[in-house]
């Protein structure tokens, strides 16, 4: 292993003394070079920032909708509850439990159906960070 980074470093050494040993206009040409690759890159890293922040936003708003539509279900279920019990007294207890658990499973498949977008997001945000650093 050491000797393989002997010989990388005598590759670099060799590729620096290339750069030294180059007429003037071709260094100007080469430092132009990677500054335009350099200000490319951080274009795209600008970007996929603001794309990352977008994504993080959008994600916190799912939550708060989320939050909201659960704490919204919740209240309904409730209402509906009490409305059940004063029209048809407690011997129809059953159906209500049969009205509030399809209202729970409605809120499970809504909240499932959230995180699964929160997850797609979430993914795509990691390609993009993936593709800015391979960049």
């Amino acid at each position: 292993e050491v000797q393989k980074l002997n010989q990388q470093l005598e590759e670099k050494n060799g590729e620096i003394q290339q750069m030294i040993n180059q007429p003037p206009y071709e260094k100007e040409r080469e430092i132009l070079r990677l500054q335009k690759s350099l200000a490319e890159r951080e274009k795209a890293q600008a970007t996929s920032d603001v794309l990352c922040r977008s994504l993080t936003d959008e994600t916190h708003q799912l939550q708060r909708k989320l939050a909201s539509t659960a704490e919204m279900c919740q209240h309904l279920a409730k209402c509906l509850e009490e409305k059940q019990r004063k029209e048809k007294g407690n011997s129809d207890d059953r159906i209500s439990t049969e009205r509030s658990n399809q209202v729970f499973l409605l809120l499970l498949y809504n909240e499932t159906s959230l995180q699964a977008l929160i997850c797609n997001l979430q993914d795509e945000n990691r390609m993009l960070k993936q593709k800015v650093s391979h960049v």
